[in-house]
């Protein structure tokens, strides 16, 4: 007896995916979910890496995941909790002087260093929340889908365009000015026109480098920058926070809600190709031979991926082949989790406090960070490292044994593909001794409370996860890679480039983080065509 017919299959149980199927699931359609993993999450997941030790193994914080995603998919009723850091930031310096920002303490902090800085804070502050309210509300709708066939066809898009327009004319003439220039200037060129303070620069300067192979200098790294402010925790704007038991607990939530609706999820299960009929996708052969067919299929995966590894090229039209051949990935990124006998004590702030609840940078000006970039470029890794660190365990006692603690450690800058034919599995580990010592240079005493580690290098991620070259994002936030051109003109919908395909991955707009927008437009698109 054969299965009755789905509505859709997913591809990839991350959490865009299972944002989605919730979606689809909750207006009653009938939805499997396959995740080649033995667990659901895809990037976010939490793992015990050292007896006793647990924490996010990729994903690490949370600050992007959409308020009506929580909403409506009742996350906190699947046990989801989200706890804000106390400080949002700190930076130490090597005079041993230090940089921390949250509420109520920045300004105070910035005037430490610069009474103009601390002047102009205000205004800096005011600028970037008005662009990022503007970007939030556009993150929940497809963006304009750029199309061939004449005006005809290009108008219902012209005319969303146009209500863009309005958005964007009701800025005033400063912040349009601003929202076209954080497109295609630098990190540092932004921040240039505000601040004269180095240790400033470096505190917001490091957000345009953050899953971003490049310098603050880099044009269009000011776009990365504005991506990072976009967020909130439980109703605070451009707050961070963690997931009580790890990002796994989002990912869990989201499948708890899925399920709930109908939806079928099944892990261990993995996708070797999609089945095209008469130009159309009908279903899926998964890694252990069985066909599943159904109405749509949904892919959250790197576009690239889907284009050359899970279709036939012959049924790839020729424009998307080419994009996809010039699709950049490439985070720069390292990760690692560390399993610590004790809190570290940092030459700028030895003593315990709400620092230790914060990002901690360890990149104490913008130089630094392009000095990272292309040693990274030149070697293959930084000899002297972008570290940001995060100890949850300061905030969820649930992640280590009593009085001990865990951290997460995301490097920057190396290579998503080593130079002269290198592999990633010849220097883990002496990278991973690296990252370690850079910390303990900052806090002496660091290396001697490793207890154990977990790494994760450019290719490991790319195996583990499907983060093609390490990359978080999917695909580059750069101008010719967001917008209508995510991941291409003409295919910004969510529709895929074959009938019944579609994307909901961080490679659609509105780009990378565990924000679940992805997944929640997709669903849209797909009930609008289902009906």
């Amino acid at each position: 007896m054969s299965e009755p017919m789905r509505d859709a299959i997913l591809i990839g149980g991350g959490h865009n995916g299972l944002v989605c199927a919730a979606y689809l699931a909750r207006a009653g359609r009938k939805v499997t979910v396959l995740e080649r993993r033995d667990v659901v999450g895809g990037a976010a997941v939490t793992e015990e890496f050292h007896p006793g030790f647990r924490n996010s193994v990729a994903a690490y914080t949370v600050s992007l995941l959409q308020p009506k995603v929580i909403r409506e998919l009742e996350l906190e009723r699947h046990g989801l909790r989200v706890v804000q850091r106390k400080l949002n930031n700190f930076l130490p310096l090597a005079d041993d002087r230090y940089l921390v920002s949250g509420a109520g303490r920045t300004l105070a902090e910035v005037a430490k260093f610069s009474p103009r800085d601390a002047e102009r804070l205000p205004e800096y502050e005011r600028r970037l929340d008005a662009i990022a309210d503007e970007l939030r509300a556009l993150a929940l709708e497809a963006p304009p889908n750029v199309v061939e066939g004449g005006w005809f066809k290009a108008l219902p898009e012209l005319l969303r365009a146009g209500r863009l327009g309005k958005r964007v004319k009701a800025l005033d003439a400063g912040l349009r000015t601003d929202l076209l220039d954080l497109f295609a200037i630098s990190a540092a060129e932004y921040l240039d026109r505000f601040f004269e303070s180095e240790p400033i620069k470096a505190l917001f300067g490091f957000d345009g480098v953050v899953g971003n192979y490049a310098s603050p200098y880099t044009p269009g790294s000011a776009y990365v920058l504005l991506h990072h402010v976009f967020g909130e925790v439980n109703g605070v704007k451009g707050a961070w926070g963690h997931a009580i038991g790890g990002m796994g607990a989002i990912t869990q939530a989201m499948a708890k809600s899925a399920a709930a609706s109908g939806a079928e999820i099944r892990t261990g299960c993995g996708v070797r190709e999609i089945i095209v009929e008469r130009g159309r996708a009908v279903g899926v052969v998964t890694d252990k031979g069985e066909t599943l067919r159904a109405r749509t299929v949904v892919a959250n995966v790197n576009p690239k991926l889907l284009y050359e590894r899970l279709l036939d090229p012959a049924h790839v039209p020729a424009p998307v082949r080419e994009r996809m051949a010039n699709w950049r990935c490439g985070s720069g990124t390292f990760r690692m989790n560390v399993a610590l006998s004790e809190l570290p004590r940092f030459r700028a702030l030895p003593g315990p406090g709400d620092h230790l609840t914060a990002g901690i940078i360890i990149a104490p000006s913008l130089d630094y960070m392009d000095r990272a970039y292309l040693d990274a470029r030149a070697h293959g890794w930084s000899k002297q490292p972008i570290v940001e660190m995060l100890i949850p365990s300061t905030l969820d006692d649930s992640l280590a044994p009593p009085g001990h603690h865990v951290a997460s450690l995301f490097c920057q800058h190396v290579a998503p593909q080593l130079p002269d034919g290198r592999s990633w599995d010849d220097h883990r580990e002496e990278v991973a001794d690296l990252m370690i010592e850079t910390v303990d240079r900052w806090a002496p005493g660091f290396k001697a409370s490793v207890l154990g580690r977990q790494i994760k290098s450019p290719l490991d991620l790319e195996r583990d996860f499907g983060l093609l070259g390490g990359d978080i994002f999917h695909g580059a936030l750069s101008l010719n890679q967001l917008f209508s051109a995510r991941p291409m003109l003409g295919y910004a919908d969510y529709r895929g480039a074959l009938a019944g395909l579609y994307l909901c991955g961080a490679g659609t707009h509105p780009g990378g983080g565990v924000t679940g927008a992805p997944g929640h437009n997709a669903a849209r698109a797909i009930l609008h065509d289902l009906r």
